[in-house]
């Protein structure tokens, strides 16, 4: 059974940071690329970025882009989202995703094949 479990959620003050956390287990995830989204309330779920398994590719949203950086260890399985200069628009439900990608692309998935059960992440003013 496939799972990922999400931490390092929390409480922040804007400009703070926060590392989360994805640990994948129940199969083998060496053609998946991995990401991380979030949903704030009455709001879509946004994707963040995605990194894949081999050679290390990113991709960032802009509005991540340069605050946020994803980087995995793949003898752990895991995955990390550092998040730097907090915003309170930040504030959101932070979940990891893995998706099939046999051709080692980082681009954001139309179908994602597992997820995670979410991280409350909130940024004070």
């Amino acid at each position: 059974q496939v799972q990922l479990v999400e931490s390092g959620g929390g409480l922040v003050q804007a400009g703070g940071s926060l590392r989360l956390s994805c640990a994948a287990s129940g199969r083998t995830f060496s053609t998946y690329t991995m990401g991380w989204f979030r949903q704030a309330p009455g709001k879509e779920r946004e994707f963040l970025a995605a990194i894949t398994w081999r050679h290390i590719i990113t991709n960032y949203a802009n509005s991540v882009k340069g605050r946020f950086t994803i980087s995995r260890d793949n003898v752990k399985n895991t995955v990390y989202l550092q998040m730097n200069s907090l915003k309170p628009e930040d504030t959101a439900v932070y979940y990891c995703s893995a998706w099939f990608s046999p051709l080692n692309t980082a681009t954001m998935p139309s179908v994602s094949d597992y997820w995670g059960q979410g991280t409350q992440v909130t940024v004070s003013s």
